[in-house]
């Protein structure tokens, strides 16, 4: 593949180019171009003999604290590296963007694709960064170690297209996933137990009769999120964890033979639509849940008057820091491990060991691979990523006699409160675009990489939350939750990272089955409770079509062979 812009089947190439024409008029659809750093940029003193050149970046995932290099950690980075990066973020589908790129052969230098790397490997448009890495990238290879061998592309191409951006050897200390709930609803309700859905809906239900206004606006019971792709995120993807299945993306994977299916054909996730549907049925369910949009959905938690959500950890962050920077403890929200009965297990920290797939690459475009190659080393020097975790010496942190990092109370109670503090600093907002350490892993002077510690957790919830905490006998969310220790580690990592070309036999039956989903399950909970059955059962039989079997059949192939290849890295 390597530098020739080729597309490797005809077929693939008709359907970039159909996408070309059903979104020739969206190709606008950028979120925060910060292009423009007027002057500021231009005062910086560069180290060393450097020249100053600039590298356009797309990531599918929005960023909304950039500002391009004008902050003081951008600034630094500019300082260090002479490199200034535009930015370009993907809205709605990022898919439509990509394959958009790959049907014209025009390239950004640097890209973070996520789960759409295919169609530009397909397309010819990355570079194998495997020599560059081997050449001038030795702390890339420090921080990744064997994990490097997770980053080959395939069973039928060993180069590194792409070099994971996920953070290496984190400890894992809060829920990534869960069902949030207010802190005033279970302190008014006695610190009911929340463990299944029929705890979690009693709750929502009590409080919300107790108090249909909050703060003189309607309250909301629970609201979800469905705008766009993040209906996978808010809707469908907690059906497996109410089902004590690990994230696998949109498959599930049997455990002992490796075998792939799609999840919404397992009956016991049915049974969890079915609750969303009756949940809706009974008025708990915000009316304009697969209509709001992002924006909306936030601002509803923010004004404090949503009861619970279903949603990631890392899509409502936001939302828990302007509750806190207004005052609103008590309208901040806990997350509980929360099933359809008590018979599963909550599988947010079943363990995947590193995961390599999804990161940054560059592009075939790119000016200068080998200047590329090594800011990306850069990015994973100690130096870089003290920068990106702790931000500027005096300024973001102090050091003690000892040369020991530490925060005053003020600097972290800005980081606590203050939601323009990434922005307005830069710390943070760099770390996704280069390889790092993550939580637990200590420099070599025995100081960690990152700001977060165990003590620094509980030094970090308010005093409601240590409160609530306190009332379910637990230190920390995790706590509430299964533990790494009580499952199995799973030997492919996670599904929702293997790759399979464009002309797989699972792409296109993939899609139409996503297509079709992305219909019906919306359909199934809005319904009425009487025509809930004959609609998802519709569903399962429109999905169960001898080309997805075949589809199935290939990805438990695929999914077999990377257990195969991985073996102990």
């Amino acid at each position: 593949m390597g530098r020739f812009k080729k597309v490797t089947s005809i077929l693939f190439l008709t359907s970039l180019l159909l996408v070309v024409a059903a979104c020739s008029d969206n190709t606008d659809n950028t979120s925060k171009e910060n292009n423009d750093d007027g002057n500021k940029n231009e005062d910086v003193v560069i180290d060393g003999d450097l020249e100053p050149i600039t590298f356009s970046l797309f990531a599918a995932d929005n960023n909304p604290s950039w500002d391009g290099m004008n902050s003081p950690v951008g600034q630094e980075i500019l300082k260090a590296t002479g490199v200034s990066l535009e930015a370009d973020f993907a809205i709605g589908e990022p898919a439509e963007r990509i394959a958009l790129f790959a049907a014209s052969g025009d390239y950004p230098d640097f890209v973070l694709p996520k789960g759409d790397g295919n169609l530009l490997v397909d397309a010819g448009a990355m570079i194998d960064l495997r020599p560059l890495i081997e050449e001038h990238a030795p702390n890339i290879q420090r921080v990744y170690g064997d994990y490097l061998e997770r980053m080959v592309w395939s069973e039928d191409d060993d180069s590194i297209y792409f070099i994971g951006t996920n953070p290496v050897d984190e400890e894992y200390r809060t829920p990534g996933n869960g069902f949030w709930l207010q802190h005033a609803v279970v302190k008014e309700l006695g610190y009911p137990e929340i463990r299944t859905l029929e705890d979690f809906e009693n709750a929502i239900r009590t409080y919300y009769e107790m108090y249909p206004e909050i703060d003189g606006q309607p309250t909301i019971p629970l609201t979800l999120l469905a705008d766009d792709w993040r209906l996978l995120i808010s809707v469908t993807n907690p059906a497996f964890f109410a089902t004590g299945a690990p994230d696998d993306g949109e498959w599930f994977i049997d455990q002992d033979t490796f075998e792939a299916k799609l999840h919404y054909k397992r009956p016991e996730e049915k049974e969890y639509f079915r609750w969303l549907n009756k949940m809706n049925a009974e008025g708990l369910l915000d009316k304009e849940s697969f209509v709001q949009q992002e924006d909306q959905y936030k601002a509803k938690i923010s004004s404090g008057r949503v009861l619970g959500m279903i949603d990631a950890e890392w899509s409502i962050a936001d939302t828990q820091t302007a509750l806190r920077e207004d005052g609103k403890l008590d309208r901040m929200h806990g997350v509980y491990p929360v099933t359809l009965d008590e018979t599963y297990k909550h599988g947010n920290f079943k363990p995947t060991g590193y995961l390599s797939t999804w990161g940054i690459g560059i592009t075939v475009d790119n000016p200068d691979p080998v200047r590329a190659i090594k800011f990306l080393d850069w990015m994973a020097s100690d130096e870089a990523q003290i920068l990106n975790n702790w931000g500027i010496e005096g300024e973001h942190y102090q050091l003690d006699d000892d040369g020991n990092r530490y925060l005053t109370d003020d600097q972290r109670e800005e980081r606590r409160s203050d939601s323009s503090f990434d922005e307005r600093t830069g710390i943070n907002v760099f770390r996704a675009y280069g390889p790092h350490y993550g939580n637990g892993v200590l420099d070599p002077t025995g100081q960690p990489y990152t700001i977060h510690t165990p003590e620094t957790l509980i030094e970090d919830y308010t005093e409601v939350e240590k409160e609530v905490l306190a009332a379910y006998d637990v230190e920390i969310w995790k706590d509430l939750f299964p533990q790494e220790d009580e499952f199995s580690p799973r030997p492919y990592g996670a599904a929702w990272e293997i790759n399979y070309s464009s002309d797989s036999p699972i792409a296109v039956p993939f899609q139409r089955a996503q297509d079709t989903m992305f219909t019906r399950i919306p359909q199934a909970i809005l319904a009425d409770p009487a025509d809930f059955d004959s609609i998802y059962d519709s569903f399962i039989e429109e999905i169960s079509t001898d080309a997805i079997e075949a589809a199935e059949k290939e990805f438990s192939r695929l999914v077999q062979k990377r257990v195969e290849l991985w073996g102990g890295n």
